[in-house]
């Protein structure tokens, strides 16, 4: 086949391909068609052509739409590179992908020039009129003739990184059969109408961005393109522009829902991935028919590896769906074996949407062995169900030598994703957290996405981050960081007005995040704070006991214990907390984990001091060992200790109401006598917060829910069952 544009451009010559959200301008296939040949054309003319790799850094506009068809056109592979990247930071990755070039736009020509002065060889070439002289401008040559070449599902259509949220960001080739697939299997489960429109809103160096562009053209829709997310712009452009499908990450959705109230009817889909979705953002869209499709996925599986319907979600408001066609998705345990429904374990997926590999480093060999995991050694005949093996030299990836794949985290099951998440007894998954956020205190596992769900619930939280901190004690404590919303604005406003003269004008830091200009989303300016006063920094609550208090907690401690105390093991319970207006998230919408470690370590307060002082008297020191009473054992002796909890009936739940009136009762039996200490100035560990959207199944519905297709038919009539939300995303990209 030739590139996607030059096959839709035959049979829908005059459909609209593009509306410009900015002024409302419209191209049509075949304007598309003819700015898309002669881009081609000029790329060619300056001696880039078939295998090469393309680099671009080009604001979200028509033209970078036009070079993602165009880079195909020529049979080159596209590599976007994200705007907000600083030089040394691109010209890592223009090395990384060992680029043939790199186009830019005069907005970026000096990160561009910049970043590729530090590569040898890179020439760099400009959509509009360069100002440097090391600059080519592409437009200063006449377009060259040019006979498409073919594709073949093997060929890489695309470079993509990963977010990077837990380790270095990867290079993700795929090819154009994993994006081919990928829209097949969506289409199926979202539906495709004639007259789609999807906006996109999202970066074009993500693929929650991209993946509309090759789709619209794959599917003969329309594409609306912005040129930046604006909560209250983003909103318009939907009624506006009568869109039919968005694709967001929560916070997100949030913003266009706290600047709007609700979101147009023309919507039928609203695909929210890319981060874990608040129970309470989802109840709010389901009160406003807001139709939206809790999804999981990831870069390096196209975008959507599972998709949840709106009716789908209907008594499990936390699931992010059932596969989607042709993905296969498994829960292995750490022994690499498939666990049981309801058992937690690490998400591994395979199927012809998962790229063939990472791009390993210049330099290195490329693997083809099983990844460390402790897994059975099975040969590809041993797969279950023919899936991929670990064998690259299985693989006819043309532009890419299979020797040069890292496939070291592929198992006989396929990819490892290095998310926790277990599927329900109805198949449907729920996502818990990463596999490097577990925390391990006391020598219990403990993971955060458990925690994360537990504490949602609670009435006062908006949202949570879970990680574990280093003990002396222990190895690792929990810990929590508490979204709160406009409770923290009002306890800071509070906190600064006591503190504050008469006639003092004070406001808190975090109290005018929503009051200023739309465009700005990243929190309150300084100059908002009067002279003088001293709210709590970096947007952060501290409860008023404990050290460096600035006024009442927030939200009721005691109360929140013993909710925690009713759902949780002692050891699992947040021995660290801190608040809060809403979490931490990195541009692709997840959590920020250092920001949230960050915040834990300089403004988190254990619980037991600020609620009560006098239990730091109440025997939580740590014990001398003494000898166990005669009737009891050494094996019981062991168990306390590995559980960090004591083996009492409040562990097993009988505790009576009268033996947990007290406040000071509710935290002992929390923490099971364990005699923890928080330690104010311990170092974080590497687990990280919790990125989950799943949690205790809340039920399989009704039975009607059960006979539902899994993909087509009335999944896509949005009409029927406009709902709710959430998911995660590409290991952390929205999708």
């Amino acid at each position: 086949m030739r590139d996607w544009l030059s096959h839709r451009v035959v049979s829908s010559p005059d459909g609209t391909a593009l509306v410009r959200a900015e002024d409302g301008e419209a191209w049509s296939y075949t304007d598309l068609d003819r700015l898309v040949s002669e881009t081609a054309g000029r790329l060619v003319a300056n001696g880039l052509s078939e295998g090469d790799r393309i680099g671009v850094l080009t604001p979200p506009y028509v033209g970078t739409v036009g070079l993602v068809h165009a880079t195909m056109r020529i049979g080159a592979t596209f590599v976007p590179l994200g705007e907000e990247l600083t030089p040394r930071e691109i010209a890592a990755r223009i090395d990384r992908t060992d680029l043939d070039a790199v186009v830019c736009a005069e907005p970026t020509e000096p990160t561009a020039t910049d970043a590729a002065s530090q590569i040898d060889g890179v020439p760099v070439y400009s959509v509009d009129d360069p100002t440097s002289a090391d600059v080519t401008g592409i437009h200063e040559v006449d377009p060259a003739s040019l006979d498409p070449p073919e594709w073949s599902f093997e060929d890489p259509i695309c470079v993509l990184f990963t977010s990077g949220t837990t380790g270095e960001p990867k290079p993700v080739p795929l090819t154009a059969g994993n994006v081919y697939s990928s829209a097949v299997a969506s289409a199926f489960r979202l539906g495709v109408e004639s007259d789609d429109r999807w906006l996109v809103s999202l970066s074009l160096h993500h693929m929650g961005g991209l993946a509309p562009v090759y789709r619209s053209v794959l599917y003969g829709t329309t594409l609306v393109l912005r040129g930046g997310f604006d909560a209250g712009g983003t909103a318009d452009d939907i009624d506006a522009y009568d869109v039919t499908g968005v694709s967001l990450v929560p916070t997100m959705l949030r913003r266009m829902l706290d600047r709007r109230g609700t979101l147009s009817d023309s919507l039928r889909v609203v695909l929210l991935g890319g981060a874990p979705a608040p129970a309470e953002l989802l109840e709010r869209c389901r009160d406003y028919s807001i139709p939206v499709y809790p999804t999981y996925g990831m870069t390096e599986a196209a975008s959507q590896v599972t998709t949840a319907t709106p009716r789908q979600t209907r008594g499990r408001i936390e699931t992010v769906g059932r596969p989607l066609f042709g993905t296969d998705v498994t829960v292995v345990g750490d022994d690499g074996d498939p666990v049981d429904p309801g058992e937690a374990g690490e998400i591994v997926v395979s199927g012809p949407t998962i790229t063939p590999g990472y791009l390993a480093e210049a330099g290195s060999e490329g693997s083809d062995a099983p990844d460390e995991r402790d897994e059975p050694d099975r040969s590809v005949s041993d797969a279950p169900d023919g899936r991929d093996g670990p064998a690259s030299d299985a693989l006819g990836v043309n532009g890419i030598d299979p020797a040069s794949l890292d496939r070291s985290d592929f198992g006989p099951y396929g990819l490892h994703t290095g998310d926790v998440g277990r599927f329900d007894e109805s198949g449907y998954l729920h996502v818990l957290n990463r596999v490097d956020d577990r925390i391990i205190t006391g020598g219990e596992n403990v993971e955060p996405g458990e925690i994360v769900d537990v504490l949602r619930e609670y009435a006062e939280v908006d949202d949570v981050a879970v990680l574990g901190l280093d003990d002396d004690t222990w190895g690792e404590r929990v810990a929590a960081l508490l979204a709160v919303g406009d409770r923290f604005s009002s306890v800071a406003l509070d906190a600064a007005s006591a503190d504050s003269a008469p006639g003092d004008s004070t406001a808190a830091k975090g109290d005018s995040a929503e009051t200023g200009p739309e465009s700005d989303d990243s929190g309150p300016d300084d100059s908002e704070q009067a002279a003088g006063e001293a709210p709590p920094t970096d947007g952060i609550a501290e409860p008023a006991m404990g050290t460096g208090a600035v006024g009442p907690s927030p939200v009721d401690e005691a109360a929140l214990l013993a909710f925690a105390r009713e759902r949780l093991a002692g050891f699992k319970i947040p021995k660290t907390v801190a608040y809060v207006k809403e979490l931490p998230r990195t541009v692709s919408g997840t959590v920020d984990r250092e920001a949230t470690r960050t915040a834990l370590r300089e403004h988190g307060v254990d619980l037991r001091e600020s609620i009560d002082a006098d239990l730091e008297t109440a025997g939580f020191e740590p014990a001398d060992p003494a000898n166990p009473p005669d009737d009891q054992t050494p094996e019981g002796d062991e168990s306390e200790a590995a559980g960090g909890a004591l083996d009492d009936p409040a562990d097993e739940g009988t505790t009576s109401a009268s033996e947990t009136a007290t406040v000071g009762d509710i935290i002992e039996d929390a923490e099971g006598g364990d005699g923890f200490v928080d330690d104010r100035d311990a170092d974080g560990s590497e687990g990280g917060f919790a990125e989950s959207v799943d949690g205790e199944d809340r039920g399989d519905g009704d039975e009607g829910d059960e006979k539902e297709e899994d993909d087509g038919g009335d999944e896509s009539d949005a009409s029927d069952e406009q709902d709710e939300h959430g998911g995660s995303d590409e290991t952390g990209d929205p999708v």
